[in-house]
């Protein structure tokens, strides 16, 4: 009898130890990307999307930057940073691919000194806090 509940206890205890590790760490990260329309973002989106552990990504045309949620117990920032570079897009970390880039649309061929990860807010914008 002692065995039996002694098994049972050290299984229950097995199962919650393997379900608590196996959790989701959702996180989420903003990074710059080059492009220059709306067939990049295209492409931009979907390279990224395509990572097993990405829930979403969306990428600012705008500001040259890319909003990217996923789940860090299966995929890495360097991971997405890779599969958007390979598709032919300069990030903030990764360079293009220069083959994948030269097989990118011509409105796609993106100025590789432009600004990325462009802010919204002035850094003297003080709207936030007073004195």
């Amino acid at each position: 009898m002692k065995k039996t509940i002694l098994t049972t206890i050290v299984l229950i205890l097995t199962v919650t130890v393997n379900f608590a590790q196996s959790k989701s760490v959702e996180t989420e990260a903003t990074f710059g990307v080059r492009g220059n329309c709306g067939m990049c973002k295209s492409t931009i989106e979907k390279a990224a999307n395509s990572i097993d552990g990405v829930s979403s990504a969306t990428w600012d045309k705008e500001n040259k930057k890319i909003d990217v949620s996923f789940d860090a117990t299966k995929t890495s920032l360097d991971k997405i940073h890779n599969a958007i570079a390979a598709s032919g897009y300069d990030t903030d970390k990764v360079k293009a691919d220069g083959k994948a880039y030269n097989n990118l649309a011509g409105c796609c061929q993106y100025d590789k000194e432009m600004k990325m990860n462009i802010s919204t807010k002035k850094k003297d914008d003080h709207s936030g806090h007073k004195h």
